[in-house]
């Protein structure tokens, strides 16, 4: 929780700290109306939506769906499933610059584009295949169709993988219901549509195998500092932990991290960083205070049942976890601690 800046007096500021904590946990798939509330607010003090806009509208960061919807793997022709526009939809962030992880385990190759979803989204999905990245406006008035609708497609489309835009407040603009019918007045008031334009979100080739899984192993390490197979426990969209156990020897050897046993009771090999290390010797010494610490359960740090005894409890968008000096709180004990934070 201290590595994650989720501890009490660890909290970070500003767009460049907002932009560490990305880099942290890029490639996290969390419902996309749980980012800001629940998880960037608890790492970044006084956080303000400005400085994620930023980075995205900058080019530093992107954000979209990496795994695939299930209605998308199907044929949907049968009548079987289909893509539901929902706020709870799993969605992650990527460091434009540090992304040849995102083609190790999800190129655009095997996404069976236009699979489980409507006709107006298919429709959409076509004008931007054709079009390239457009405004909302642009879709619009290309497709012939009301806005209304395609907000409804837009937001299968982001729930489906296909699609993102320059700037997170897109998203925002379509999971806040009082954004999509148009409430708001004075100082509250905010446009309906944001100003970004929407783009296919993959369209880069696939970067080489080898490169790709030892930049999943950084990106992993950056979030956990220690890493081993256990601890990737709610991961996904990862390559199979063999292959990152080969690339973790390779950078071991190359003296880049180090190997070990740094955590005692879990089978198996570990790596971490130089600094890592450091930093669980510090925290051994650190005597219990009483320290709670409250998260949602779709943060990744919900290990309880994991790494440390307790119940497990689902990540779910809405229900939380609490540890006290470490150790995970009764789920009862949780929910209490939470109702007195909020009232």
């Amino acid at each position: 929780m201290r590595w994650q800046h989720l501890a009490p007096g660890t909290q970070v500021q500003g767009e460049r700290a907002t932009l560490e904590i990305l880099r942290q946990l890029q490639g996290f798939e969390i419902p996309a109306n749980a980012w800001e509330r629940h998880i960037l607010a608890g790492r970044i003090k006084d956080y303000d939506p400005h400085w994620l806009d930023q980075l995205c509208l900058t080019g530093a960061v992107g954000w979209g769906r990496l795994s695939p919807h299930p209605a998308t793997l199907e044929d949907s022709a049968a009548g079987k499933r289909r893509v539901i526009p929902t706020s709870v939809a799993p969605i992650t962030f990527f460091i434009r610059d540090e992304a040849d992880w995102m083609t190790a385990h999800h190129p655009a190759s095997d996404r069976p584009e236009g699979r489980g979803l409507s006709e107006g989204a298919r429709q959409v999905l076509e004008f931007l295949r054709q079009r390239g990245a457009s405004f909302f406006a642009d879709i619009v008035r290309g497709t012939d169709k009301l806005k209304a609708e395609i907000e409804t497609a837009l937001w299968e489309l982001v729930a489906a993988g296909v699609v993102t835009a320059d700037g997170f407040d897109n998203l925002r603009s379509l999971i806040d219901p009082k954004r999509r019918a148009g409430q708001g007045n004075g100082r509250s008031a905010r446009p309906r549509h944001s100003s970004g334009r929407w783009a296919l979100l993959y369209t880069d080739p696939a970067v080489e195998r080898t490169r790709a899984v030892e930049a999943t192993c950084w990106m992993l390490l950056k979030r956990y500092g220690i890493v081993f197979r256990d601890v990737l426990t709610r991961e996904t969209n990862l390559p199979k932990w063999r292959e990152l156990q080969m690339a973790y020897r390779r950078l071991e050897d190359r003296g880049e991290i180090r190997g070990g046993r740094f955590i005692d009771g879990f089978l198996g090999e570990q790596f971490a960083l130089p600094v890592a290390v450091e930093s669980l010797r510090a925290t051994r010494k650190i005597p219990p205070n009483g320290e709670t610490v409250t998260l949602s359960a779709a943060d990744p740090l919900n290990l309880a049942g994991i790494l440390v005894p307790g119940e497990r409890v689902p990540a779910i968008s809405g229900r939380t976890v609490a540890f006290r000096d470490g150790v995970a709180l009764q789920p009862g004990e949780a929910q209490e601690l939470s109702r007195r934070a909020a009232g």
